[in-house]
């Protein structure tokens, strides 16, 4: 079955995406960038109420990345990607869409091993947040599990994809300067090329 991603085209322009896909890109960006430092900054921390706090902001910053990534798919599934421009090859275009579809897998998989690796320990059954919320935690899971470890490979993966993602953009932008440079505001050329 052919992926109509990758086989179709929109002629020499580039087709923009719709503006409430771009916020939410760029929300989810800033949100998991955010989320990068805080996991290293509280994994690194010595255990404490300091790292305690760092964590409670790790766990609700992921909630927030897993509302978002629900959020991102249904306006998707309401609103396909529209395809790339035709001067931007089929490797780049198979590339770049499953880049994008392995980012949606990690956006809603490692909120989810992380829920699930702290479950076990949620005491009544939930998990606390930062401003005094909190959300249920996964029920059957043991204490000790090797959720944590599952996580820690994910984030490796999606610090690898995103930066295969922003080289990507780069390289779009200030190097190859075609169409496809246009899709994403707020980049893009003047030329519309």
């Amino acid at each position: 079955m052919a992926d109509y991603m990758v086989e179709q085209n929109t002629g020499p322009i580039a087709v923009r995406y719709r503006s409430i896909v771009v916020w939410l890109h760029w929300i989810t960006a800033f949100a998991v960038l955010l989320q990068i430092y805080v996991g290293f900054t509280f994994h690194d921390m010595p255990r404490g109420p300091a790292r305690g706090e760092w964590f409670d902001w790790h766990k609700t910053l992921g909630v927030a990345i897993l509302l978002l990534a629900l959020a991102r798919l249904s306006v998707r599934l309401m609103n396909p990607p529209p395809p790339y421009p035709a001067d931007y090859p089929k490797w780049q275009r198979f590339v770049g869409t499953w880049t994008h579809r392995l980012f949606y897998l990690m956006l809603v998989a490692l909120p989810l091993t992380g829920l699930a690796a702290v479950s076990g320990r949620a005491e009544d059954g939930q998990v606390a947040l930062q401003l005094g919320l909190s959300v249920p935690a996964i029920p059957g899971i043991p204490k000790e599990n090797e959720f944590g470890d599952v996580h820690e490979i994910l984030v490796k993966l999606t610090i690898a994809t995103l930066v295969l993602h922003v080289a990507g953009a780069l390289y779009n932008q200030f190097i190859a300067k075609g169409a496809v440079a246009n899709r994403m505001p707020p980049f893009g050329h003047k030329n519309g090329r």
